[in-house]
């Protein structure tokens, strides 16, 4: 994140993501990482070792009912029913936590292989049957886990990384370590070297040799391991199917349920305002055609209070149309449309924008509603001094980017306005990423799927 007192450069943002870094420096900083990985390893180790006591218990157990271990009968029903408790406890007490906690790992290894490799991952998880699992019976939760296929494949690939992860991880680590001894050993053992047969230049240039190698395949061999991650903890064509679905479902149903609560606040608005003035102006009208033979002065009263009133409700109704889809925004597209944003919030605005074409005019609209609500919490939340917004069409998606250099903390639970934005572009399969750190600055990235027009052939 940049400081804040710099203005942030839309080139710069729009590097892609877990770009690797060539050369030495990058083969040092992939064989760190390499290194850090072992701690995930172990503790993959640690969350496998959970459930196969609990199995390894019950089954002990079991054994030792049915089978018997040369004790006497009592001894043996007393040992066995004991270690069956024993694993019972486990399942009972141990084991969702273990699960959900192999979760939280393995989506920290999606994120690290975006961050550092640059390979996708997507969360394959089935939604809790209630809105947060913390609040699901044991019996639910558990049933909730074990059914789905991504728990599996947790445990799979933390058996996986328990084993051939720790030779890909490790490796170019292993190689530079090797390389430092044929540096550091020889100077402690002088006659090393010669009984090795080589050189103190021969074993200087073999532990050069490892050191190059284990820099040079760090990159390639941390790529490959989270190669071998996305084989497995992403989700199946099935699972993938079945996300999709419940996304659409969900977005359905908000779409629906925003749409109809516009309905009613522009119903509200049209019943409270325009039409209010409405009658009240033919109420005027009607006294005004009473009084005009008997008194003409007061009839050109009422006819001039009517003439305010119509001029009031024409702007309240130019209003009206302007919430549901601003003039300019239907006449200039989306780019001038956040201009005249920018010009009417009252804050130090900077824009670029540079759109060849035009999207659709819902995804334009649901773009433009999210931007004038991002300018409105940074007008009322951020103590601000500027605010940049880049507007851009990459990569078959409609980017739009408001950075500002306010106080940071912005929090999407706290308020319904963040939350709101991300109904709204859900609705498109768009998202909406946001950074703010105490301090800030805050970074809203909003990205939407869709094509644009061609200027030669649009129709709006």
């Amino acid at each position: 994140m940049s400081d804040t007192a710099m203005i942030p450069d839309s080139q710069a943002q729009r590097g892609t993501p877990g770009a690797m870094k060539w050369g030495i420096g990058g083969g040092i900083i992939a064989g760190s990482r390499g290194l850090t990985l072992a701690g995930l390893m172990l503790a993959g180790l640690f969350l496998l070792l959970v459930p196969l006591m609990a199995v390894f218990l019950a089954a002990v157990g079991a054994g030792v009912v049915i089978v018997g271990n040369g004790a006497p009968r009592d001894h043996r029903i007393v040992l066995g029913l004991a270690l069956l408790a024993a694993g019972l406890f486990v399942v009972r007490f141990l084991v969702p936590a273990a699960l959900l906690a192999s979760r939280r790992l393995a989506n920290l290894t999606r994120r690290l292989a975006g961050e550092w490799s640059g390979v996708e991952i997507a969360v394959p998880y089935q939604p809790p049957p209630s809105s947060s699992s913390a609040k699901l019976p044991f019996r639910s939760r558990l049933l909730w886990l074990v059914s789905d296929p991504a728990t599996w494949r947790d445990l799979l690939w933390m058996t996986v990384n328990a084993t051939a992860g720790w030779a890909i991880a490790l490796l170019p680590a292993v190689l530079a370590g090797i390389g430092l001894i044929e540096f550091i050993y020889p100077a402690t053992q002088p006659n090393m070297g010669a009984r090795l047969g080589n050189s103190r230049a021969a074993l200087l240039a073999i532990g050069i040799a490892f050191v190059l190698a284990g820099a040079a395949s760090a990159q390639w061999l941390l790529r490959a391991y989270f190669g071998l991650a996305r084989s497995m903890l992403a989700p199946t064509g099935q699972a993938e199917l079945a996300l999709r679905v419940h996304h659409l479902a969900q977005t359905r149903s908000e779409t629906l349920d925003s749409g109809a609560a516009e309905i009613r606040r522009i119903e509200r608005d049209l019943h409270d305002g325009a039409q209010a003035r409405l009658v009240a102006m033919g109420m005027t009208l009607g006294a005004a055609e009473e009084l005009i033979d008997s008194n003409p002065a007061a009839a050109r009263a009422l006819l001039a209070e009517a003439r305010e009133a119509s001029a009031r409700a024409l702007a309240e109704l130019r209003a009206l149309v302007r919430g549901v889809h601003p003039p300019v925004l239907a006449d200039r597209g989306l780019a001038d449309a956040v201009r005249a944003l920018a010009l009417d919030s009252g804050l130090n605005v900077d824009v670029t924008a540079g759109l060849p074409g035009r999207p659709q005019a819902p995804v334009e609209s649901a773009a433009y509603f999210a931007v004038s609500e991002l300018l409105a919490n940074v007008s009322k939340h951020a103590n601000a001094r500027q605010t940049w917004i880049d507007v851009r069409h990459e990569r078959g998606m409609l980017r739009v980017d408001v950075t500002d250099d306010g106080h940071g903390g912005a929090d999407p639970g706290r308020g319904s306005g963040l939350h709101g934005i991300e109904r709204r572009l859900a609705a498109f399969d768009g998202i909406l990423a946001l950074n703010s750190p105490p301090g800030g600055p805050t970074v809203a990235t909003m990205e939407i799927p869709c094509a644009l027009s061609s200027p030669k052939t649009s129709s709006y």
